[in-house]
This record gives structure tokens, sequence and C-alpha cells, in this order.
């Protein structure tokens, strides 16, 4: 909703006042409509807006006498941007309908669109005039929805309208369609998107074909799943193809897809119903801007602010659609330009406080999003944001010359230092790798709560997948406290989001989203081999199947995935067409496609100047990665046996016994173990080792043959397999720990601490690497290394503290520390009768002074 700068409490009065009295007062009779009525409002719903007209106009010269005639005449000539019709019609109507709330709401938005702002503002003092003196008369459903309108523009609270104005009507007529409208719209304002769901679903369920509930609920589905909001699209334009705000909310989707040319397809189909609709011209602007014509840029927006000179909508769309570009500095200033026009415009108030918090803007920011949130406590993003902040103060600030570091206070002893170090190296080696100086700080930001993070990162809790977001100078990120259900190695994020600092920066932020993708993965895997994705079988069989996907249309593929593994399969794509660029052209031939992107050099045509042409570059790319695929494992097949056929053998699989399919194998294997013939496991397990020695995933055979072992007992075989696992994959927790299980129990210390560094390169906020880090490195000798440890572990409530204070106790009397006594009278607290930490007492004691050594006496 679009305010005119009228609030005042006093103003405010007399409309609320109303609220008080419905209850008790008679429900007034609204104009029952006659079938031609019927059929012309179903006309308009349906998006026959002409045909509308033509009924309206004859209805209006026939003398019909519903006020409706002259609401639908006139709605129908705003959708196809007959503005100066809509002007005299609308004032026809309140000549003839002076006590209407409906046609002065009406009116409002009219007058507007023909640049008369003051008496937009004068016709809403007038419905608070008439809902003051004529109070018996506005109590019905639909008169009360026009109220709760009309009070939102006044500035009214918007929960008290919600509650006393739109929640009343429904109540009073549950078969009112405007309730279910103006109720979602209030939520999607206010970004409560679950509400408004909630809402237009249920409005659904009384008008299952209305065009305009199945829009709103494409609205509340848009900011988190994509494929519902296409589905809510499609039933829109099914039941009005003539929907011009379904059309742009399509064409939203494929901007943000990349797919420009698309993009304009469906704003043509908006703009062909009505030329003047100011959102359609704002998309072109968005768009030219994107292709750096800064001439058709200030055209299209000057063509979306024709009519209505100062619509605050515009900018604070153009600037929205830039910021989601990560075009954050042209989003503010757009922002800016709106709180030019109106100071009090909610919308770009928030949208500017987050543009500025991921600009790093950080005082100004918070101080927005607080002011918004003081003048409407409804608005979800402005209160999540103010939340946020409050947990945000207490977090720990860890900084040096390039880094700002904030995480949990709880967790900055435990990995900080490390998280520090790892940014810092990775600053050095990708900044001289893709020659760029950096000039500002980067500022770091992890969260323990996965909800914290989707609202620092998206405004709104949830969006769960994420570990990690950049922003250009600013990354946030999932904490290892925060993972759910599949571990995540945080060195590997850190060093992803932080190519993305290094691309965004170096290309100005104009980079399309499958190549700063691809970048990040790829460099991943430069760095640590065991980073990054990897070829397995199921992307194998999607690569020679039907979901590869051309680099041009690759950026698409983020948005609407059709599962999350297909999600996953667009970074792997990502990263396998920058290899294949690097490989073909040199990281020289990168560089400078990145450079050409940051002068505005479309992304199509800066590929073609460093390499090929697009064309060519999809087709030599598309071989490239169908030669990687049939590589991969070459003496396995991967044909999929029949669906319910389960083992090897079988006759109606056509598979022999000796078959050499990678699926018949493992099958065949896991039947064994479950049968418990170990033995008998290890023949496929092997075969399966030697002919696909990398494949770490579901049911590897690593795992199943390590399995064999244990229950055979031959804990070197296990440990040998096991070992093999953990140095080829980033993230396997249960690998880790059973390797340094068996190592410990070998007292093979060079391979707990490994694995022990593998752990806490993924989850460091548990006790039990650190646990075995310690005693590997006092084992080893690494005194400062097993201090660190020893102290780490004591942060994280371990299961036996009494030895952890005494070795830790040792290890500083060693080191001549006086931090020594305070460890082992606290290993003594735990444990009275620990005799070694008496024997240290005492040793301490002598040291300090110079006393002869007793020893100690126990009964």
């Amino acid at each position: 909703m679009c305010s005119v700068g009228l609030s005042s409490s006093g103003v405010l009065a007399s409309i609320i006042r109303i609220c008080s009295l419905v209850a008790f007062g008679t429900v007034g009779l609204y104009p029952v409509s006659g079938a031609e009525l019927d059929d012309t409002r179903q006309l308009f719903i349906k998006g026959e807006y002409t045909k509308a007209i033509r009924a309206c106009e004859q209805a209006i010269k026939d003398r019909e006498a519903e006020e409706e005639w002259r609401r639908i005449l006139t709605r129908s000539q705003l959708a196809i941007g007959q503005y100066e019709e809509a002007l005299k019609s609308v004032g026809a109507g309140m000549e003839r309908y002076p006590s209407s709330i409906h046609l002065r709401l009406l009116a409002r938005e009219v007058y507007l669109y023909n640049g008369e702002s003051d008496r937009a503002r004068e016709v809403l003092r007038e419905i608070n005039t008439l809902a003051g003196t004529r109070m018996w008369a506005y109590q019905d459903a639909a008169n009360l929805v026009t109220l709760g309108r009309a009070a939102l523009l006044l500035g009214a609270d918007a929960r008290r309208v919600l509650e006393q104005f739109f929640d009343r009507a429904k109540r009073s007529d549950p078969k009112n369609r405007d309730v279910y409208l103006a109720s979602g719209q209030l939520s999607l304002d206010k970004n409560d998107y679950q509400l408004a769901s909630k809402t237009f679903a249920e409005g659904l369920k009384k008008f299952p074909d209305d065009p305009d509930l199945h829009f709103g609920l494409a609205q509340a589905f848009a900011p988190s799943d994509r494929r519902r909001m296409l589905e809510s699209v499609e039933a829109t334009l099914e039941a009005n193809p003539n929907h011009a705000a379904a059309h742009l909310l399509l064409a939203d989707h494929l901007i943000d897809g990349e797919e420009y040319e698309e993009a304009e397809k469906s704003i043509t189909k908006a703009v062909e119903v009505n030329p003047s609709l100011p959102r359609a011209w704002a998309y072109r602007s968005v768009m030219a801007h994107l292709k750096n014509d800064s001439e058709a840029e200030t055209k299209a927006r000057d063509s979306a602010l024709k009519f209505w000179k100062t619509n605050p909508e515009v900018d604070h769309l153009i600037g929205r659609k830039l910021s989601q570009k990560y075009r954050f500095t042209e989003g503010a200033a757009r922002q800016r330009q709106v709180l030019r026009f109106d100071a009090a415009y909610l919308p770009a108030r928030i949208q500017l406080a987050q543009d500025l918090l991921r600009l790093g803007q950080e005082t100004e920011g918070w101080g927005l999003a607080d002011d918004v949130h003081r003048d409407d406590a409804y608005d979800v993003t402005a209160y999540n944001l103010v939340t946020l902040q409050e947990t945000m103060s207490k977090f720990a600030t860890l900084t040096n010359e390039h880094f700002i570091l904030r995480l949990s206070a709880k967790e900055a002893p435990i990995w900080g230092k490390e998280a520090l170090a790892l940014l810092e190296r990775a600053r050095t080696n990708l900044c001289a790798k893709y020659g760029l100086e950096l000039t500002q700080p980067t500022i770091v930001e992890i969260f323990p709560e996965q909800k914290d993070f989707g609202v620092r990162t998206f405004g709104m809790p949830g969006n769960p997948g994420y570990l990690g977001v950049c922003f250009g100078s600013v990354i946030t990120a999932n904490s290892p406290a925060s993972s759910i259900g599949h571990s995540a190695n945080w060195q590997a994020v850190l060093w992803h989001e932080f190519c993305h600092v290094v691309t965004l920066q170096l290309t100005r932020n104009k980079m399309p989203r499958w190549l700063s993708e691809g970048i990040s993965v790829f460099e991943e895997l430069q760095e640590n081999p065991t980073w990054g994705q990897a070829m397995t079988p199921r992307y194998r069989e999607m690569i020679l199947g039907k979901d590869f996907v051309p680099i041009g249309e690759l950026s698409a593929a983020f948005l609407a995935p059709k599962t999350d593994e297909h999600l996953q399969f667009a970074y792997y794509e990502s990263c396998l067409a920058v290899e294949f660029l690097v490989e073909r052209f040199g990281i020289g031939s990168l560089r400078k496609i990145l450079l050409d992107l940051g002068q505005g050099i479309e992304i199509n045509d800066a590929i073609a100047k460093h390499t090929a042409p697009l064309a060519d570059i999809e087709k030599d790319f598309a071989k490239f990665a169908k030669e990687r695929a049939e590589k991969l494992a070459p003496d396995l097949g991967f044909e999929k046996p029949a669906h319910g056929l389960a083992v090897a053998g079988d006759v109606e699989a056509g598979l022999p016994m000796d078959s050499n399919n990678f699926y018949v194998l493992t099958r065949e294997a896991k039947k064994l173990l479950s049968a418990k013939k170990w033995n008998e496991a290890k023949a496929p397990l092997e075969k399966l080792l030697k002919a696909f020695p990398s494949h770490t995933g579901t049911d590897n055979p690593y795992v199943l043959l390590a399995v064999a072992h244990r229950n055979l007992g031959e804990a070197n075989q296990e440990f040998e397999v096991m070992s093999k696992l953990a140095a080829l994959d980033s993230d396997d927790l249960d690998a880790y720990q059973r390797v340094m299980e068996l190592a410990f129990a070998a007292t093979n210390w060079s391979a707990v601490l490994e694995n022990a560094e593998r752990f806490l390169a993924v989850n460091p906020l548990l006790a039990a690497p650190h646990r075995y880090g310690s005693r590997a490195s006092e084992a080893l000798g690494k005194t400062e290394q097993a201090i660190d440890a020893y102290t780490k572990l004591l942060l994280l409530d371990p299961p036996d503290p009494a030895d952890a204070h005494f070795r830790l106790a040792r290890l500083l009397h060693k080191e001549k520390k006086p931090e020594a006594k305070r460890h082992v009278l606290q290993a003594l607290e735990e444990a009275p009768r620990f005799r070694e930490a008496h024997r240290l007492l005492l040793d301490i004691h002598h040291q300090e002074t110079n006393a002869p050594l007793r020893a100690p006496q126990f009964e």
C-alpha cells in the first residue's frame, strides 16, 4: 500500500471509534446484485476489462441504481491504463453517491495516477469524516473492509486494523471475497508471509477459481518456495490471462534467474493489458540497468512515473531488484530517492536498512531498522532485525587488520582464532590469484542459531540449506552448532564465501550466479581436493540424462530446483563449467572475464571476447561434461537394475552374478552383510573399491567393508579402510571418530592427531576431538598445541574434567606457567583422592617455596 503521508492520531480517532460500535449494531444491508451485475463482476475478475467497461457504461446509461457499476467501471479503466477516463468515472460516481466510502477510496488511487496528490489526501479525510458522522451506515462486511483499508492509509496500527476491521468483517460475512484479499495483502505488506499464505488459502476454499486469491498465494510463496509460487501464478493466469500483476511476478522470477528475454516477454504481456503500468516500466528499468544501458534505464523509469510523478513503488521496486542482484549501493540509492518522495514509506525504509547492513554500514542500518519497528510494530522484517540486533550485541568480536569476525561468546575461544587464521590465508591466496587489492575490512558474522542466520541474511528465519552467504564485503554463515542432519566443513564454507568477496568486488557485484558459485566451488577444490564436490553416480546419471543444463540457463537452475539434489547439482555443474573454462583457456582468461563484467560488459560478450562465442562454449562444455561423466569408474557399469530386483544373478534383471554393475555389487554386498556373511561380503566391496576408489557417498564401499572387518575382529584392516575414507571425505565425522578410536587403542598418535584436526574442521564444538587431539599432541611432545587443546576441552563440559585439568596443569607446570596451580586444584576439587594430582600440587608447592617434597598421606 502507498502512503500519502497523512497520519495523526486525531484524524484516526473517528475512524477507529466505529470499531467499538460494530459489535452492538445490526449488520447493514449491502445491495443485492442482479444476474447482470454478477456477470459483469466476473468479467472484471477474469480480466475481460474492455467487456466489463462496455457493460458498465450501458448499465449506467440505463440508470441502473447499484453503485458497484461505477466501481467496476473505474477499476476496469485503471486496469488498462485509462487514467483520465477513470477520473471522470469516479468523479461522476461520487457525485451520484456522495456517501460512498468505496468510491472515495477508489478515487484516491485515481487521483494519484492523475497527478492530484492533494486531492488524494483530501479524499481520505472525507472517508474519515463520513465514518465519524454516519457510522450506522458502514457496519456491514464490505464497508468494514473499505474502512480498514482507509485506516491503514491514514497510519492506523496494522494489527488493530486486522483485528477490528478485517477479522470482524470475516465473522460478519465469511463469504465476502474482499475480506481475504485485504487481510492477505496486509500480511504481505508486513512481510508476514506465513499468515498471508494461510489467509489466501482460506479464501481459495470458498472461491477456488479466484485469480486474485491465487495471485496472493503466489506472492506469499515467492520468498521461500519458488516452485509453489510458479504453480500459483499458473493458476492465476489460467483464471485471468490478463492478470498483469501475475505476469510481472513471473517476470520478477525470470529476472532473478537471468532469463531476461523470457522476462521481457512476460513484461510485454502486462503492458499489452496496461501500456502505462508503472511496475512494468520499473522492471524494464531494472533490466536496462543490468544491461548497462543507462539511457534505456532512465527512459523506462520516466515512463513508470509518467502519470504519478512521486509514485514511491517505482523506485522501491527498482532498488529492491537491484539489491537482489547484489547491487546494494545502487539499491540503497533508489530507496533514498523513494524517501525523498515519501519519508514515511515503510517498505523503502526497511529495504534501505537491510541494504545498509549488507554494505557493512551498520550504525545507520541498525538504527533505521529500529526506527521502522518503533513506527510499525507489525512489520515482521523490522521486528526480526531488532530482535537479532539484541542477540548479536552479546557476540564476541575478533579483529585484525583485514577482518571483523563476530560469533557467539561461547564459541569464540574455541574456534574463533582458527577461523580468523583461515580467512587470512584465503585473503592472501585468492586476492593474489585474482589480482584484487581489498581496501576495507571484511565483516564475517557466524550464527549458532539457523533462524538468526536467516534473519541476518534474508530478513526472515528459515531458508534452511544455506551454509553461508556473501554480500560483497559482508559474509554471514551458520555455525557448526546450527548444523541439522548433515555436517559441513566450516573451513570449506569460509573459503567458499571469501572467494565470493574477491569475485563480487572484482566485478562490482555484476556477475551471473552460476559463475560466482562455480568459481567459489572451483577454488575450494584448488585449496583442498576433499572440499567442493566430485562426480558421483547420480551426477553421472544427471549429466548423461535430461538434467544437464546449458551454461546460459545455469543461473536459473538455482531458483526453483526440482529437489535439493538438483540444487546441489547446479553448484557442481557450475564448478565444472569453470573448470572447463580454466582448463581450455587458462586462469588469465577467467580473470579478464571478471574484469570486463565489472566494467558492465554482459557475460556472453565477456566470454566470447576472452574464450569463444557462447554457442561454441556450450557445445564444447556439454562434450566436456559428458566425457567426465563417462570416465567415472570406467570398469563399472551404471545401468540401474529393474525396480524391486534386489540382488545380483537375478535372471529377470539380466545381470549375471559376476557383474561389474555398481548398483548390483552394492546391493549384493549389503545383502551379504545383512545375512552376517562377513567374509563373503568382502569380494564385491573390494571389487568396488578397486574400480571406484573415489566413491564416498551413501553406502560407500569403505564403510561397508569396515563393517565386515569389525565383525571379523580385523582391527588393522578396519583402520586401513577407514583411514582411506577419512582422507577422501571432508566432513565424515563418523569416519574421523572411528579412526581416532582405533588409532588411540594402537597408540598411533600421528593418526589420532590428524583425524582430530579433520574432525575439528567440521565441528569444533564437541569434546571428543579436543580430548583425542590433546592426548595425541601431549604424546607427540607438541606441548603448546596440547595446552591449547586441553584448554578448549575444558570449555566443552568433558566427561572427565579432573583428568583434563590434571593433564593441563602438568603441561603448564612443565612450561613453568603459574596457571598450573589453579588447574591442579580444580582437578582435586573434581576428584579429591586424585593421587597424581596431589603429587603434582606438592611439586608445584616445592617449586614455589623450595620446601622439601613429602609424599601425600591417604587414609
